[in-house]
């Protein structure tokens, strides 16, 4: 058998979707599973829906992924190029050949002939298709002689190549998930294969680029599943072997029906591109998941089981562990419905594995933290008590602002749960035994407040209540005694001081 070699196909029409990035991923893990190659191509060739910085944004995404292709436009390669929009002359020699063939004809039906064909089927309640019944009365290679077509062509008349659909054939196919299946050829129309500025279509372009790169297996997603015949009949038609094909099913909306979309990212609040993406033709920004706070180990394991089981159902894996166990054989035939909650429990689960000194260097990153003039000590201390809590490393910050800086108001719940009359006094109490404390650690601070506690008879609530409101503004946080010690003594007894005068 030889190399296995699979290709990731994106047109740079705009961001990569969560469910293209999952077509590369399966790419890349069945590659790595049979030890090939795999390829990331540009299809380019549709410049009216170009959009600037797409393609750079491809591939920083699937970098960010950890999903690095083998050969690609920026890594180069034996089979190149990997753009199509730099491949002309390889598309026009096959053109020349696919044209002595039986399977291929040249139309030169103007816009206007083609207009008046579907209002005449529409007139008689049909639906109009190029197809064999229809081919023999348009203006093609098929229905004129050859002087008539030679004579459009020293005219200079402009047409398009279409693939000549055979007749009253069945198509006997095998799709990896899918399993076999069989079409009629009469349920299918002359496809343009080479567009009349001389570029071909999608369906020709793919199939000569995968012959060239010799790509073995096609893994795409369920859309493309009505192009398969016609592509086993482009290959049959050169003299090609097809390589295996293997359809993905959808990623779907959250309630399970339909194909989510960007819409549903705004909908839901959660992105649907792996990275933020600004579209200059709209002025318009598509969150990413990188922006929102997402590891990519979280990301790329959450989008491997939106349509995988690995075998055991084990769910937390790195790409190494993915690769070792992906089966096509095991990707669901149904969709996979998207979970926004999945998605962040990936990611909580990866943020508890991180060491404190890896989650310091994402924090030290945050924007929200460029000023933060703590200690890298103090901070992992902070990171230490915070991090089980949290989802995002953002979320040490959110959720522990009262670390950076004093709090301004106060809860009003835990005002009237936590203070009354004799509060201020017994916290002006407390604050001449801390400042006699001359080794403010957390074990010493919490001792000093049981001896205190004891010492004046109040019950514990009494005093730690009131005092984790001043430090935080609200009766949440770490254990007290930690927090006074991240705090520091002079911090703790202003923060003390000012809560009393603005409570009492």
């Amino acid at each position: 058998m030889s190399k296995v070699r699979v290709r990731f196909a994106p047109s740079p029409t705009g961001p990569l979707h969560l469910g293209g990035v999952r077509t590369a991923l399966y790419d890349y893990l069945f590659a790595k599973k049979q030890g090939g190659d795999f390829v990331l191509r540009i299809e380019d060739t549709d410049t009216a829906r170009y959009v600037e910085g797409a393609e750079e944004y491809i591939m920083q995404a699937l970098e960010w992924c950890g999903i690095i292709p083998d050969e690609s436009p920026k890594h180069g390669g034996n089979y190149g190029p990997y753009r199509q929009s730099e491949r002309r002359d390889i598309y026009d020699k096959y053109t020349e050949q696919i044209l002595k063939t039986d399977f291929a004809y040249l139309a030169f039906d103007t816009p206007e002939e083609l207009d008046a064909a579907r209002a005449e089927a529409e007139a008689n309640g049909d639906v109009f298709s190029y197809n064999y019944f229809t081919r023999n009365r348009m203006r093609n290679s098929i229905s004129l002689s050859a002087e008539e077509v030679q004579k459009l062509l020293d005219e200079k008349t402009p047409y398009v190549v279409r693939f000549k659909m055979p007749l009253d054939r069945i198509i006997n196919l095998e799709d990896i998930i899918r399993g076999k299946f069989s079409v009629n050829t009469n349920t299918l129309d002359d496809k343009v294969l080479v567009k009349n500025d001389g570029m071909p279509t999608y369906h020709f372009a793919n199939i000569i680029d995968d012959h060239e790169m010799e790509i073995t297996h096609v893994i795409r997603g369920e859309e493309w599943l009505p192009s398969m015949p016609l592509h086993v009949l482009l290959y049959e038609a050169m003299g090609w072997q097809a390589p295996e094909f293997a359809h993905l099913s959808l990623i779907l909306k959250p309630e399970g029906k339909g194909k989510l979309s960007k819409r549903d990212g705004a909908k839901f609040g959660f992105p649907v591109f792996p990275m933020n993406f600004y579209d200059a033709t709209t002025d318009e920004t598509y969150k990413g998941y990188k922006e929102e706070g997402y590891l990519p180990e979280a990301f790329v394991n959450f989008l491997a089981l939106l349509g995988w089981s690995p075998s055991d159902d084990k769910e937390i894996l790195s790409l190494e562990e993915m690769a070792k166990e992906f089966d096509l054989h095991k990707v669901h035939k149904a969709g996979a419905r998207f979970s926004k909650e999945k998605a962040e429990w990936f990611n909580h689960q990866y943020l508890q594995r991180k060491s404190n000194e890896e989650v310091l260097e994402i924090f030290k990153n945050l924007e929200e933290t460029k000023n933060i003039s703590l200690s890298d000590d103090t901070l992992l201390k902070i990171i230490s008590l915070m991090k089980e809590r949290a989802t995002f490393v953002k979320d040490i910050y959110n959720d522990g602002k009262f670390f950076f800086e004093a709090p301004t108001s106060f809860d009003e719940k835990a005002i009237k749960k936590a203070w009354n009359e004799e509060t201020s006094t017994i916290l002006k109490e407390l604050i001449i035994k801390l400042e006699s404390l001359e080794n403010f650690v957390s074990e010493k601070i919490k001792e000093e407040i049981h001896h205190f506690v004891e010492e004046k008879g109040l019950g514990f609530g009494k005093v730690m209540m009131p005092l984790r409101l001043t430090l935080v503004g609200e009766l949440k946080g770490p254990d007290v005694p930690d927090l006074v010690e991240i705090l520091g003594k002079a911090e703790t007894i202003g923060r003390i001081k000012t809560a009393i005068e603005i409570l009492k």
